[in-house]
């Protein structure tokens, strides 16, 4: 069959539009190598920080931390919500219809107004200081949306058989959950699990409102202490090679923060994907 020249335009643009995705991903990673691996170095991954050594390692290690801290808040809270939106409440409940809209807002949000609210809440208003807790606290909230969206869409590819047929083998409710909905629906959930990731490691704004930028790792690990490790204020990889290149006499090093980050992005988005196949697989 002959192709119509409106449809040889339309794949060229298809074609076009593959290739220059592709080029600029590439573009973008082989930048940020090529500026940032001849400036890395051992003393950017020593212990402690200092003026002369502008050592990356501490906001490594609170980026991690931070990250850690943020899932473990807003992905059990999403996933739940996904599950009661699709699996109990009723369709016509305007209270989904509002829950949704609410939460498609929430992920339209800029993150400076997310920073001012947890500056005002977390920090000021709790009176948790600038601190880790108070940032991922914060952090928390701006994926929850996300998270929660891209869960119940996962939940939503669930084929109805699939309930039907082991609601017929006298399953229950929380078994079919358990064993049917949440394995078959784990790959989406996982990316959007690695898109909040994303987020998280990226974010600069709301963090400097709320967790701060002091380069070191927390170490008063005593929940009885008054400077217990999650209200110390702490600099992550994204705010660490901001101030690098916003002071002018680092950019080198800069360069090299980024490449460290491009690297850990990298890293958690393979296990995600290792884990995700292996919940297919299964």
């Amino acid at each position: 069959m002959k192709k119509k020249p409106f449809d040889k335009l339309l794949l060229t643009l298809v074609y076009s539009s593959a290739a220059l995705t592709v080029f600029l991903l590439f573009f973008i990673i082989g930048y940020i190598v090529i500026k940032g691996l001849p400036h890395l170095k051992l003393s950017l991954f020593a212990l402690q920080y200092t003026s002369e050594n502008v050592s990356l390692f501490p906001s490594l290690v609170n980026t991690v931390m931070m990250t850690m801290l943020s899932l473990l808040i807003a992905v059990p809270l999403g996933i739940f919500t996904a599950v009661y939106l699709v699996e109990y409440a009723k369709r016509s409940n305007k209270i989904v219809g509002a829950v949704r809209i609410t939460a498609e807002t929430l992920a339209g949000i800029p993150s400076i107004i997310y920073g001012l609210f947890g500056f005002l809440f977390f920090v000021i208003h709790l009176k948790w200081g600038i601190s880790l807790l108070a940032g991922s606290c914060t952090l928390a909230i701006m994926i929850l949306p996300l998270i929660m969206r891209t869960s119940e869409e996962a939940l939503k590819s669930v084929p109805d058989s699939f309930r039907e047929g082991s609601y017929g083998l006298g399953a229950g409710k929380l078994r079919t959950l358990n064993k049917i909905l949440l394995p078959y629906a784990m790959p989406g959930i996982l990316a959007g699990i690695i898109l909040s990731v994303g987020r998280i490691v990226g974010e600069t704004a709301a963090l400097i409102f709320t967790a701060g930028t002091l380069a070191r790792i927390p170490t008063d690990f005593n929940p009885a202490s008054e400077s217990f490790f999650l209200f110390q204020s702490t600099r992550t990889l994204s705010v660490h090679m901001y101030n690098l290149s916003s002071e002018g006499f680092y950019v080198n090093e800069a360069h090299s923060t980024a490449l460290v980050l491009l690297v850990l992005v990298m890293g958690i988005n393979a296990l995600s994907f290792y884990i995700a196949k292996k919940f297919t697989r299964e």
